[in-house]
């Protein structure tokens, strides 16, 4: 547009200088209203550059309060559905357990315990008979070992935490009243919280390692050589290393012999370390104990304490595609309690009422066979010896145990097990005298 009008003018101009115009007035007066016109477009031209800056500068501030607006909330993201077990709040809740039936068949050299003793229902080296009238073969039926069990799990503030519920009916000692109901009370198993690292509650001992239990059909099954308590403790694992301090309690044989003291007297929980190895070629774990021994007894004027120490080794140790061979050795001073089922006490009081600690060694061996698939065999053999000091403890205490056991499980279905296992177990007391048991269980066990 202001080249056209230039253009205008310049040719106004031409005319002005040119020859035959009417007069040098109307010439100026024409190109002063060129002029004129021209500054007119020029200001329009002006305005409109200012409002194009003036809305671009707009949309920038709109750009800016754009960008300083916050930004919308993320859509919620729903936690994934648990492939099994139910959601409550932010915790996966599970539910389960199986169901056992035994049938056993047993015969002692020593005499049948009495209706209702745990011995009838599981192994127990320390209950095994000695002395008594051999008898005929006892057959006895139970489902005392049915299990149930209740976890959850969840992210509470950034924190794991899970807990765990487990019970079952196989309370110690047996009560149980075969004449009309047979009947059983639940007994607490196992009841914990766990926060990250910690676990506080009721759980198998950090002394032991029940990840190389042999499969068995009875209740434990290598009971003499194994290191088996369930107690209240608090717990902190990080990695392969875990440290505990657990619920104290001493066993105690008075000076001479006869019925075992449970003193309950204990100032100091019990201090437990171990160390889990993972393998290609299995599994190796080492564990410690130390604990306070303490008797009180102001009757007698006895007030006494002795240290107790324990040391463990287990191993699971894979054998071609599917067997195994599972190892435990325990040794220790003052350690009765933690082994084979309080198989020796802890201490015995000597003539002054002082503690002395009583030395144990245990361990037991245990090959695992997958015959095809389904069908499997254990063979175990368990064993535990006590260093008695007999001018202190009498010779009315025990000596040691050993059991050899061999079974036969077969898996029909997913979580459906039915075998058969033989065993022998025997008893020797300081004397010499012994007893012995043979057993024959048949069991089947559904879990769920």
């Amino acid at each position: 547009m202001i080249k056209s009008s230039l253009a205008a003018g310049c040719a106004a101009a031409a005319l002005l200088l040119a020859p035959g115009v009417a007069s040098a007035q109307d010439a100026q007066a024409a190109l002063e209203a060129r002029i004129a016109q021209l500054e007119a477009e020029l200001n329009a031209l002006k305005s409109e550059v200012v409002a194009a800056r003036t809305q671009q500068a707009a949309q920038q501030q709109d750009i800016i309060r754009l960008e300083a607006r916050p930004a919308p909330p993320a859509p919620v993201q729903q936690a994934a559905a648990p492939s099994d077990g139910f959601r409550i709040g932010d915790h996966t809740v599970k539910f389960g357990g199986f169901v056992k039936v035994d049938a056993s068949a047993s015969s002692y050299s020593g005499g049948d315990p009495a209706n209702g003793d745990a011995l009838r229902e599981f192994h127990i080296p320390g209950s095994i008979p000695i002395g008594g009238a051999d008898e005929d073969t006892a057959t006895d039926f139970n489902a005392r070992q049915t299990r149930f069990w209740l976890t959850t799990d969840g992210l509470v503030g950034g924190h794991k935490v899970g807990t765990r519920l487990e019970m079952d009916f196989q309370t110690l000692p047996g009560t149980a009243d075969q004449r009309t109901t047979s009947p059983a009370n639940p007994a607490l198993r196992r009841a914990f919280v766990t926060i990250d690292n910690w676990l506080i509650g009721q759980e198998w001992t950090n002394f032991q390692n029940t990840a190389v239990l042999p499969e068995s059909a009875d209740f434990i099954g290598a009971a003499e050589g194994t290191v088996f308590a369930r107690q209240v403790q608090v717990r902190y694992t990080r990695g392969p290393f875990s440290v505990s301090v657990e619920n104290p309690e001493t066993t105690v044989t008075p000076f001479g012999g006869g019925a075992r003291i449970i003193a309950d007297d204990n100032s100091l929980p019990d201090f437990t370390a171990r160390y889990a190895l993972a393998r290609p070629w299995g599994d190796l774990q080492f564990a410690g104990l130390l604990r306070q021994l303490k008797y009180q007894n102001p009757s007698t004027s006895i007030d006494s304490t002795a240290t107790g120490w324990g040391l463990s080794a287990s191993t699971k140790i894979k054998v071609g595609a599917k067997d195994d061979l599972r190892l435990m050795v325990t040794g220790g001073e003052g350690i009765g309690r933690y082994v084979g089922l309080n198989f020796s006490n802890d201490a015995v009081l000597d003539a002054s009422g002082e503690l002395d600690a009583i030395g144990v060694v245990a361990g037991f061996a245990a090959y695992r066979h997958v015959w095809a698939p389904g069908w499997r065999s254990s063979l175990i053999w368990s064993a535990q010896s006590v260093d008695n000091d007999t001018t202190v403890t009498g010779l009315a205490v025990n000596r040691s145990a050993q059991s050899v056991h061999a079974n036969l499980i077969w898996s029909p279905v997913t979580a459906f097990d039915v075998g058969a296992e033989l065993m022998f177990a025997d008893r020797e007391i300081e004397s010499g005298a012994s007893g012995d048991m043979t057993r024959l269980i048949l069991f089947a066990k559904y879990g769920f």
